[in-house]
């Protein structure tokens, strides 16, 4: 676990994968981030979160105030979230919009499927930065919260995530999860009102993927 950033109001950190932000219903006695964090820095709210075998920025507020007002910006969408993803294919464009609706939680996989009927509005914005042989580098932008968003709408452009298994990826021996990382968030300090933006350093797994498929 990587702190990017620290003051009175809030903690800007790079979650590695394969920890979880909250406890584990399942597992209670497996290590949580919000409770390394609190032994350090005290009490923290949770103010997003994201997947447990996603790495990458998460923002914390330290004090009601800041979780209050950062709720605010997460609720009328005036944070900028960019992932970064490895794409399995070649998509044939370069950006695309998908707005296909979303149902989650859907069997004993606790997947996420799309949903024509019963589904919930979702948006995510793709753009390629960097094609290779057989897959592409994307940014991913979600413009709203479902889980497993980002994972669901390339499965559903026909293009899973490089090591998505439970989303029909093939499997790889480039990386032992889904290629996805939260690479830079952009949002109001609660407290001076200065704009912030951080950006995530990829974690070593997702570096050697990226370099084994021809990147740097």
């Amino acid at each position: 676990m990587q702190i990017i950033h620290s003051d009175e109001q809030i903690l800007v950190i790079n979650k590695p994968a394969g920890l979880s932000v909250l406890p584990e219903g399942w597992d209670k006695d497996a290590p949580y981030l919000v409770k390394m964090l609190e032994e350090q820095f005290g009490k923290v709210w949770v103010v997003h979160r994201i997947d447990k075998v996603t790495s990458g920025i998460l923002v914390f507020a330290l004090t009601a105030e800041a979780h209050r007002s950062l709720n605010i910006q997460f609720e009328k969408h005036q944070v900028e979230k960019i992932y970064h993803a490895i794409l399995n294919g070649l998509p044939k464009w370069d950006e695309k919009i998908t707005k296909f609706p979303l149902r989650v939680n859907v069997g004993h996989k606790h997947r996420t499927m799309v949903d024509n009927k019963s589904g919930v509005r979702s948006e995510t914005r793709f753009k390629i930065l960097k094609r290779y042989q057989s897959s592409a580098l994307a940014e991913a932008a979600p413009m709203t919260g479902r889980t497993h968003q980002i994972r669901v709408h390339a499965f559903a452009l026909g293009h899973p995530l490089l090591g998505d298994v439970l989303y029909s990826a093939p499997e790889t021996g480039i990386i032992a999860r889904p290629a996805l990382h939260a690479y830079s968030l952009k949002f109001t300090h609660p407290n001076t009102n200065e704009e912030m933006n951080f950006n995530a350093d990829y974690p070593e797994d997702f570096r050697t993927a990226v370099k084994a498929l021809g990147g740097k």
